[in-house]
């Protein structure tokens, strides 16, 4: 990418867009076209269109999405299908359109089938059932990954993508129920803290595995990716370990100062039992994280302490 090319990072105030405009910058790439979604809304077509037909970006990151936690997953299903699929469709025919030098489409594990082999591999895809909970926002990051192929092979456009593990880090969502696991539960025990509580309540049993990524890992990875990455096959990008939600929450607590104990609400949904990403393809181009999980979870929370 040339330092002077004009790059549009879309959903650029979101946890992985602020990341990839952060790193962007730290490489020298200042030519960014940033809009919020009051000024540019990617579920309009038309709006979306002419967007990139006045702008012009060579590069596009497509970071735009409906985001959620478990719960909000499940409870606004055809809000996160149809806005999620809106937004892949709109972007990624409009640069074609316009015929952008390159476009990286950013989608999620949760593509993956619920009882899918461990680690997952990127052919694990569309090889079995998905998990119920995520169902709508997955087929959505599915079919933005079937388009980006579609068109890179119709018509030779250079559209790839990556699927990243669970994220955090600043500009994460901390809403006590329709976040993600991890900042929920900054939240939560930070609020149990500060009230003097003696239990903090975890949904599930605990023991469901999941690996995490710091944000700025991931905006390194998509970076390098859309400096020397071609392929139509979608990349994982993952930390390379996983942790139990028990583990995770006591981690949590560790850091926040949280000193009550930890209980467990079985009558909310586990959803997968473990997810784990094979990021072998992604680190042979020479990528690795660098940010621990407890070094993340400080940081990650001294951006919620600067939110409230």
């Amino acid at each position: 990418m040339d330092k002077s090319a004009k790059i549009h990072v879309a959903g650029h105030r979101g946890l992985a867009g602020s990341a990839i405009v952060r790193c962007l910058k730290k490489h020298g790439y200042n030519n960014l076209l940033l809009r919020t979604s009051a000024e540019l809304d990617l579920r309009n077509q038309a709006a979306t269109l002419s967007f990139y037909q006045k702008e012009k970006p060579a590069y596009i990151f497509l970071a735009a999405a409906k985001v959620g936690g478990i719960q909000a997953n499940n409870t606004y299903r055809a809000d996160f299908l149809y806005e999620n699929l809106a937004i892949a469709q709109n972007v990624i025919h409009s640069a074609h359109v316009i015929g952008v030098k390159k476009l990286l489409f950013l989608g999620s594990s949760c593509i993956y089938p619920k009882m899918a082999p461990q680690p997952l591999k990127e052919e694990y895809l569309l090889t079995g059932t998905l998990e119920p909970t995520n169902e709508p926002y997955a087929i959505a990051k599915i079919a933005g990954i079937k388009m980006c192929e579609a068109y890179q092979a119709q018509y030779n456009d250079c559209f790839i993508s990556a699927m990243p593990t669970n994220l955090f880090g600043p500009n994460d969502n901390y809403h006590p129920t329709d976040s993600h696991v991890l900042p929920a539960l900054i939240r939560r025990f930070h609020e149990a803290k500060e009230s003097g509580a003696k239990e903090v309540i975890i949904w599930g049993d605990g023991s469901p595995l999941r690996e995490f990524l710091y944000s700025d890992d991931l905006a390194e990875a998509l970076v390098l990716m859309m400096k020397q990455y071609s392929d139509p096959q979608f990349l994982n990008v993952g930390y390379g370990s996983d942790i139990s939600i028990a583990d995770l929450a006591r981690t949590i607590a560790k850091v926040v100062g949280f000193e009550g104990v930890l209980g467990f609400d079985t009558n909310k949904p586990n959803g997968t039992p473990k997810k784990l990403m094979d990021s072998a393809k992604l680190m042979a181009l020479g990528w690795k994280p660098k940010i621990s999980l407890e070094e993340g979870i400080q940081m990650a929370y001294q951006d919620f302490l600067s939110k409230i």
